[in-house]
C-alpha cells in the first residue's frame, strides 16, 4: 500500500509520541519529520537503479553539421544502460536497430585517431572541449563515448543517408532521476513494496535525530525491508541485466543490486 507524505509523517509522529498534525507544516517537528522522510527517500533512490524508473528514450541530435555524430542525453537522466541506432542503408525499409558499444574516452580516441584523414570517408570534427575527433562519414555508428557526461560522441555516420545522426533513429535505455514533491498529498515515487522500508528508515532516523533515542525495532524492520528489496525491486520479470557499457564513469563495468 502506498501512503502520502502527510500519512507517513503522521505515522512517524505517532511512533514518537508527538502531537497529531493535519498538515506537514503544522509544527516545527512535523516539518522536521517530513524533511527526514525526504532525505531517507533520496538515500534509497541513490543506492540502486529502480526498475520503475527505467525508460526507453531517444537521444537529442546535435542539429549541426559541424558535429554530425554528437547526440545529447535528455535532462533528468540518472544513468544510461545501452544505445542502439537504426543502421538502415539508403533505400532500405526494414528497421535495422543495432547495438552501439561504449568505449572509454581514451579507448575511443585511440581507435578514431588511427584513422587516415587522407581518405575521403574520414573527417575531423571538434568536441565542445575542442578535442579533435576523427570520424567516418560513410557508415552507421559502431562506438560512442562521452567527454562531459551529457553529450554522446559517436564514431561515424552515413552521409549517404542523413546529414547527421537522427533522433528518430536512436534508442537508449536509461534510468531517470527520481522526483520529489513536498506536499501533503504527494506520494513518494517508489514501488508499493518499498514503502515499508521508507517508513521504518524514517522512523529510525527521526527517533535518533529528534528524540536522541535509538529505535532498535524500527532499525531492525528497516534492515529487513532493505535486504528484501535488494533481492526483489522489480515487477515485470525476475531480475535486471546490465551491459558492460553505460554512462560516463559507470561505463565498462556491470552493475549489481
Amino acid at each position: 500500500m502506498k501512503f502520502s507524505l502527510l500519512e507517513i509523517t503522521q505515522e512517524i509522529l505517532n511512533d514518537l509520541d508527538s502531537d497529531f498534525v493535519n498538515d506537514i507544516n503544522d509544527t516545527i517537528e512535523s516539518q522536521q519529520v517530513a524533511q527526514i522522510v525526504k532525505s531517507c527517500f533520496n538515500e534509497m533512490m541513490s543506492n540502486r537503479n529502480w526498475p520503475h524508473l527505467k525508460q526507453l528514450i531517444q537521444l537529442e541530435a546535435s542539429g549541426t553539421l559541424s558535429r554530425p555524430t554528437h547526440m545529447r542525453l535528455p535532462i533528468g537522466i540518472k544513468e544510461l544502460s545501452w544505445v542502439r541506432y537504426d543502421k538502415r542503408k539508403d533505400g532500405e525499409t526494414r528497421l535495422q536497430y543495432r547495438d552501439v558499444k561504449y568505449l572509454s574516452p581514451d579507448d575511443f580516441l585511440t581507435l578514431t585517431h588511427n584513422r587516415n584523414l587522407d581518405n575521403d570517408n574520414v573527417i575531423m570534427v571538434s568536441d565542445f572541449s575542442a578535442t579533435p575527433v576523427v570520424i567516418f562519414n560513410n557508415i552507421a555508428p559502431n562506438y560512442y563515448t562521452s567527454f562531459d557526461d551529457e553529450w554522446l560522441v559517436f564514431d561515424s555516420y552515413d552521409s549517404s543517408v542523413d546529414d547527421t545522426l537522427k533522433q528518430s533513429k536512436s534508442q537508449a535505455q536509461v534510468f531517470k532521476e527520481p522526483t520529489w514533491t513536498h506536499t501533503n498529498e504527494a506520494i513518494p515515487d517508489l514501488p508499493e513494496e518499498a514503502f515499508a522500508a521508507l517508513i521504518e528508515e524514517s522512523k529510525s532516523t527521526a527517533s535518533l535525530s529528534l528524540k536522541q533515542i535509538p529505535n532498535s525495532k524500527a532499525e531492525q524492520k528497516a534492515s529487513r525491508q532493505n535486504r528484501w528489496l535488494s533481492r526483489k525491486a522489480w515487477k515485470a520479470h525476475g531480475g535486471l541485466e546490465y551491459e558492460d557499457y553505460g554512462r560516463a564513469s559507470q561505463r565498462g563495468r556491470n552493475r549489481t543490486w
